[in-house]
């Protein structure tokens, strides 16, 4: 059975004074039910490693470079990520395909490179707002799951998340019935090329305004295995109630 995950991405934000929503995350989630993973800026990812080292709270980045050293001023990769103390990296953020202009065959590079340093590559799917209203939601799923994914990608070492792009940092969601929709065509395309058993245990979670107002919605759709929070995950007073919802799933 799949352990339901909840994977907060704080984006560029937080300096060490914002460590201490780690510890309120930790003390309102002594045992919790599910996996909790905090992607904190890169330059926090030490200290906040340190403070839940003996807690279930994982700590991942945000990106890696696909190789694993060299003339590459200003990029971490990802054996520098594992040696600070990182277990996860997301992979193929929206916001680094627009932004950066990063192709799915490099996200997979980078996947095949976190793979290789033993780090969960959290890797990011997701339509654009012109995308979905010219009904082409599925064909760019595909072609973004096809193309990010290496051959690499296991249950253990990879976790998918749906991130509709006109959904992020907006307030809008997609309905319960376009969430489920992407879910069942994201489990039939892992087990056309990995089987039915290994498709199984891979992780699928939703990203796009996920609050505690609407988790529960969320939670209770098939093959949704949890969330990946943007700006909710923030502050404990947000991302706690969230995690409390994927528990009670």
């Amino acid at each position: 059975m799949r352990r339901k995950l909840a994977a907060g991405n704080w984006k560029m934000n937080g300096i060490n004074a914002s460590l201490t929503e780690l510890q309120a995350l930790i003390a309102a989630h002594p045992t919790p039910q599910v996996d909790i993973l905090i992607c904190p800026p890169a330059t926090l990812i030490v200290q906040a490693a340190g403070l839940s080292a003996d807690s279930p709270l994982m700590i991942g980045a945000q990106d890696c470079h696909a190789a694993a050293s060299g003339a590459h001023t200003g990029d971490i990769s990802a054996p520098m990520l594992a040696d600070a103390g990182a277990v996860a990296v997301i992979l193929g953020h929206s916001e680094r395909r627009q932004d950066h202009a990063e192709s799915s065959a490099l996200v997979a590079a980078k996947a095949t490179a976190a793979h290789a340093a033993h780090l969960t590559a959290l890797i990011c799917v997701g339509e654009s707002l012109a995308e979905r209203e010219a009904a082409q939601t599925l064909d760019v799923i595909a072609e973004h799951l096809r193309h990010s994914l290496p051959d690499s990608a296991t249950a253990a070492n990879t976790v998918i998340a749906y991130e509709p792009i006109w959904a992020i940092g907006t307030g809008l969601t997609p309905s319960p019935a376009q969430i489920s929709e992407v879910h069942r065509f994201l489990r039939a395309e892992l087990t056309a090329r990995f089987g039915a058993e290994p498709a199984q245990g891979i992780r699928l979670l939703y990203g796009g305004s996920v609050k505690p107002a609407n988790a529960p919605e969320i939670f209770a759709l098939a093959d949704v295995d949890g969330a990946l929070v943007g700006g909710a995950s923030l502050t404990t007073a947000e991302f706690s109630p969230i995690i409390t919802a994927l528990e009670q799933a």
